[in-house]
Formats: structure tokens, sequence, C-alpha cells
């Protein structure tokens, strides 16, 4: 039987018009503060963001009879009004039940499994995935695969991109069960460990092979833009750090930076995970070919870790069984781990990008 038309309810253009990415800025907008964190959060243009804020205020402004947001002047946090502070935690909410219904769904059918990883553990993975991937093709298990940033790694798994990401993480606890941001996920712990130095100065300004935090101040350094070593810098000397350093060049990749030393052009140092520093040091990274490295003691409290491995939300395996295709990825990756302490040495920890 059709229903009656009469009785389907009608929507506001204003709320059909709404979309999930405009909710997703509201939502970072109101964590953030101003447009502009926003957008660094969501790596987006300022501009961006702003036409959608402006958008939902004017519209749903309407709809509601109060705009979401006050204009405080360029630069200024942004004021939400009650009824914006109302819509946001709708939009939480909103998109929660949204990735909590698809993720449901997602382990119900077990055909697909999104797993991630960044580029110096994604041999790691693919060994893993050669051990399981006729099962998988026998039982119709469709895997997607996404490169994936540190400084990305455990909001995408939090979200429901991913189920799995191999990659690395800092941390400050003695183990992982003493790190609250890891309280939420499982960890297949593969190493552990801190920076290093690779740099391009001759030795009489750079001596020797090792140099204290308290040290770096004193030399021009290359550093990564956000993520991993940015989340050291921030910790050791505070969110305002580039005043307390000398900055000789920001970057997003680590690629980038091995080719600004190599090519001269910047004379510095620049901040890697120990086993890219080992990598350097061993001649086996083509990419620090006449570079040296330096250990980067760290002596503060509490003292801060690379720690890589294997990561999932947790609970998600027991949920679902030792048969589902996670639990079954997780084990081919658990035994990677065991070939890696016997044999391949430092190499998963090379991981920045």
């Amino acid at each position: 039987m059709s229903p009656d038309p009469a009785e389907y309810p009608e929507y506001p253009s204003a709320l059909l018009d709404t979309t999930m990415d405009q909710l997703r800025t509201l939502l970072a907008v109101y964590e953030e503060g101003t447009a502009l964190g926003a957008a660094r959060l969501l790596s987006r243009e300022q501009s961006s963001v702003q036409k959608q804020l402006d958008t939902m205020n004017r519209n749903l402004g309407a709809l509601y009879g109060e705009p979401l947001v006050l204009k405080r002047g360029r630069g200024r946090q942004v004021r939400f009004t009650s009824t914006g502070e109302a819509l946001v935690e709708m939009a939480r909410g909103t998109l929660t039940e949204w990735l909590e219904g698809i993720r449901s769904n997602h382990h119900r059918l077990a055909r697909r499994l999104s797993i991630g990883s960044t580029r110096y553990t994604l041999g790691y993975l693919l060994n893993a995935v050669e051990t399981v991937n006729a099962r998988f093709e026998q039982e119709g298990v469709e895997l997607k695969m996404s490169h994936v940033r540190t400084g990305d790694l455990l909001d995408r798994l939090r979200s429901g991109e991913l189920d799995l990401a191999c990659g690395s993480v800092r941390t400050t606890g003695v183990d992982k069960d003493d790190d609250a941001r890891l309280a939420d996920f499982e960890v297949l712990e593969w190493r552990r460990s801190g920076l290093s130095l690779v740099t391009n100065l001759p030795p009489p300004q750079l001596p020797g092979d090792r140099m204290q935090v308290a040290e770096l101040p004193k030399v021009p350094l290359v550093v990564s833009s956000r993520g991993l070593i940015s989340g050291f810098l921030q910790g050791w000397f505070g969110t305002d750090y580039r005043r307390e350093l000398k900055v000789a060049a920001e970057i997003d990749a680590v690629h980038y930076g091995f080719d600004l030393l190599r090519s001269g052009a910047v004379r510095g140092c620049m901040l890697v995970t120990e086993g890219i520093g080992e990598a350097v040091a061993e001649g086996w990274l083509a990419e620090g070919a006449g570079l040296r490295t330096a250990e980067l003691v760290d002596d503060s409290a509490p003292r801060s870790r690379v720690l890589v491995g294997v990561f999932a939300r947790r609970g998600e395996r027991a949920l679902h069984g030792p048969g589902h295709p996670l639990s079954q990825l997780w084990d081919a990756l658990a035994r990677v781990d065991s070939s890696w302490r016997v044999g391949l040495g430092a190499e998963p920890d090379r991981d920045m990008s």
C-alpha cells in the first residue's frame, strides 16, 4: 500500500540543504574556536570554512529564529548563541549515529575491511595481507587500503573511517596501557623508541653524535608542521615552540626534508624517528645519502616516546570473534611482528608520514 502524500512529512528546504560536511565544519569551528583553527583541523582554506559557516548561520538561523554564531571581528573567537550550541550537540549526535549505523552494518556484512598504513609500515601490512588474501578472496572480503599520516592515525580509527592501522604515535606512558590517549584502542606494539637528528651541518657546528633536547634551540631545525614531531616539540617547549626554536624550514613529509638538506638549500638538523636515524647511519636509506645522524637525548619527565605498531578500536575484535576478517588480519600482523623481531631490526620505526 502506497503512503498517502498528505501524511508524508514536509521538511524545510534550509534543513534539506544542510550537508553532513557542513555539520562537521560547525563542530570543528566550535571545538577550535575560530574559522582559521577549523580550517587547519580540516586541512582546508579558511575562506571555505567561513563560507560554510555563513551559509549555516543564514539558512538555519532563519529556520530557528536566531543566528547560530555572532561575528566578533577578524581573528577573534567565534561566539555561539544558545541555539548554535544546541545545534552543535545535535550535529554531534547525528554524525555519531550515522557512523555507528554504518559501522554496525559494515561489521554485520563482514565483507569489507578498511585498513591504513604509513609509508614505512606498508611493507609489513602487505606481508600480513598476503597470508590471508586467499581466504579473504574465498570469503568475498574486500580490502580498502589508505595512506595514513601519523597525526591522523588515531582520529581516523576513532571516527570509523579505518578498522585497523599500522604506524606510529607519540606516547608518554611507561607502556601502552598507561597512556590515556590510547585508552580507546587495542595496540599490538612493535617498537618503542625516541627521536634522532639528521643533519648536513659540519662537525664544528654540531660536534659529537649526541645532543640533549635542551640544546635544540642552539641549532637551525627542519621540523614537521603537524603530527608526530610537532607533538614532541609541543611536549618539550609548549604550543608556541616556534618562538623558542630556530625553525629553518617546516615540512609536511620527511622526504621533502631530506631533499632540502641534501641540496644544501637549508643548513640544519631534521628531527626524525630513531628508526629513520638508524637507517641513514647504516646507509640503507638512499634519501639520507651524504647526511649524518645524532642521537637526541630526552631527559624530560614524563619522557615522550614513539610507539610503532598496529592499532584498532578497543573491543572490536572481541565483539566480532576470531573468525572476523579484522581478527584474521590482526593475527597475521602478530606473526609478522614475530618475524620482524628476529630478522628485520629497526625498520618498522622509519615513519613520519
